[in-house]
């Protein structure tokens, strides 16, 4: 009975010993920012981009679920809130999936700060986008991704353009451009950029430092946005789908400015929580 005991006792340290080994492995809690939200709740991804660590896979990290970058080559930076993430020419942040947001969200919100310094450029240093982030989809889809968000222009006049594709292979675009274009988005200040999908209009709202823009383009009774979770190989931060990175590919070029504060919500946030966060710079 005796070497039984002892049997046990030895096999209990080994599997502590062993679990304390592999909780080594991952950041402890204080290490990486995380946002209020209960489990299962609206806001499905959060990189704060705040961290200062040597490793720069923690300072990418989504609060929310603990979801690691699987490649971050960017630089750290001042941000608007704490520190940000400064792009590097023709690379990105790559992480596998936004969490849930794709599968579960009808409607969404994506939030971000973001600061660029004059006309927007190619890879090729041409006029181009500039892309905030993209899915890169294996669904077989014309552009090589499921959803863009990008920057187009100057300073005097810059585009905002959002493309969606659904699980049915159909796509929109929701663009302020032309006559449409929003002056002072590119003057190396940081400004607040959010857009919201409303399942319930089929309509895309641009917000830009809180304020609502009066252009609000619609999918035509689309409703849910009815997104393929499993067409999303790759969610990038700072780059578009494709990886033509020496051309002037408009579909890879990447962000050549600082991003800092990214938030993905599965619901359609209302103008005063939208104005809560630019006030509280979040």
């Amino acid at each position: 009975m005796k070497k039984l005991i002892q049997s046990m006792f030895a096999a209990t340290a080994f599997i502590f010993l062993l679990v304390g080994c592999q909780k080594m492995d991952r950041p402890a809690l204080g290490d990486y920012p995380q946002d209020v939200n209960v489990p299962g709740g609206p806001l499905k991804f959060f990189a704060a981009f705040d961290g200062t660590s040597p490793d720069p896979l923690r300072n990418a990290v989504d609060s929310i679920r603990a979801n690691f970058a699987s490649s971050n080559p960017y630089t750290t930076v001042d941000g608007i809130n704490g520190k940000a993430m400064q792009s590097v020419d023709k690379k990105f942040i790559k992480y596998q999936k936004p969490n849930d947001w794709a599968s579960t969200s009808k409607s969404f919100t994506i939030s971000c700060w973001y600061k660029k310094d004059g006309q927007t450029k190619n890879n090729a240093g041409g006029n181009g986008p500039e892309y905030i982030m993209s899915f890169k989809s294996n669904n077989g889809h014309w552009s090589g991704g499921s959803f863009l968000l990008m920057l187009e222009g100057n300073n005097a006049a810059c585009a905002v353009k959002v493309m969606v594709v659904d699980k049915d292979m159909h796509d929109a675009w929701f663009t302020w451009e032309g006559g449409n274009t929003i002056p002072g988005l590119l003057d190396n200040q940081w400004h607040h950029l959010v857009i919201v999908y409303d399942n319930t209009s089929s309509t895309m709202k641009l917000y830009i430092n809180g304020v609502q823009n009066s252009v609000v383009p619609s999918w035509g009774g689309h409703g849910d946005i009815n997104m393929s979770d499993a067409a999303i190989s790759e969610m990038r931060v700072g780059a578009g789908p494709q990886n033509n990175f020496d051309s002037d590919d408009w579909l890879s070029s990447s962000l050549k400015g600082s991003i800092d504060q990214l938030r993905l919500y599965g619901v359609a946030l209302t103008q005063s929580e939208i104005s809560a966060l630019y006030t509280n710079k979040e």
